[in-house]
């Protein structure tokens, strides 16, 4: 899994950088971005964030646009942001083209139909492939935390509920909370999961929530000017869960925001703080 340099800026103090690897587990070429901190070294490692981006977006996206390096820069936390799919001439895309299936949606799941399998294994590559990667070859630690947007808000619920070994803490904004009853969800798990129901809960939060226990804090944040609120994101199911349950979920409802990017700008620095709370006590 040699690594190939994209290219590199200083910011904060710290450095944000992309970079190419050749994927065993997606049988493509992938590239990912890092921000490391000024004070990450190899004599002083620093924990992760690890943020999955939403649909249609790239590794690109939430470094440019979240504002997030100046906080990372201050709390010492290593931001990892993958790409959101399997990419590559030989990567199947929805012969329709539209945005929220095939080339950039993978929703963060593994695949087990034709002709998606081969390349589709977006889970395995996030809780595997790609932290063995970064613990590797950067000067952070094993200590990691988990968040996303939308698609990526999906991503990071299921995916820390999962492996709540790996991550000690987990938060999203806009997150799809219940993807098997919406739009977004019911196409994705159709095509990549198959007819069968049953297995489409492996990946849903709300699902994952009511078989599983918490030992994880998640945040969730909310706006409720989001125009996908109602048909596709469905926060107050998991909400009614959680509450039922007694589980560590706070969803925190933002008068007045969408689910853009200006959003995630103005609660990104109280999300950072919430991850550095949990990673520092676990070190």
């Amino acid at each position: 899994m040699d690594l190939s340099h994209v290219s590199q800026s200083k910011v904060f103090g710290g450095w944000h950088k992309q970079y190419r690897h050749d994927s065993k587990i997606l049988n493509c070429p992938m590239r990912f971005s890092i921000f490391l901190p000024l004070n990450a070294t190899d004599t002083t490692p620093v924990p992760v964030l690890y943020w999955l981006s939403g649909l249609t977006c790239t590794d690109e996206n939430f470094m440019q646009k979240a504002g997030a390096f100046r906080k990372a820069a201050e709390l010492g936390i290593a931001i990892v942001a993958p790409d959101t799919s399997p990419r590559g001439d030989s990567v199947p895309d929805d012969p329709q083209g539209s945005y929220d299936f095939g080339l950039g949606a993978g929703f963060y799941l593994n695949a087990t139909q034709e002709p998606w399998k081969k390349h589709y294994q977006m889970y395995s590559y996030i809780t595997n492939e790609l932290p063995k990667l970064i613990e590797k070859n950067f000067p952070v630690t094993s200590r990691k935390a988990i968040s996303g947007h939308s698609m990526g808000g999906h991503g990071a619920l299921t995916i820390g509920l999962k492996n709540q070994d790996q991550y000690v803490s987990i938060s999203a904004f806009s997150p799809i909370c219940h993807p098997s009853i919406v739009p977004w969800g019911q196409k994705a798990f159709r095509h990549y999961l198959g007819e069968d129901k049953s297995s489409w809960s492996e990946y849903d939060a709300t699902e994952l929530l009511k078989a599983w226990s918490l030992k994880r804090p998640i945040l969730i944040d909310q706006g409720d000017a989001d125009n996908f609120l109602e048909e596709q994101l469905k926060p107050e199911i998991l909400q009614s869960v959680a509450l039922q349950k007694q589980l560590p979920v706070t969803l925190r409802m933002q008068p007045g925001y969408d689910h853009s990017y200006f959003f995630i700008q103005t609660f990104i620095g109280e999300h950072l703080k919430f991850h550095a709370h949990h990673l520092s006590e676990s070190l």
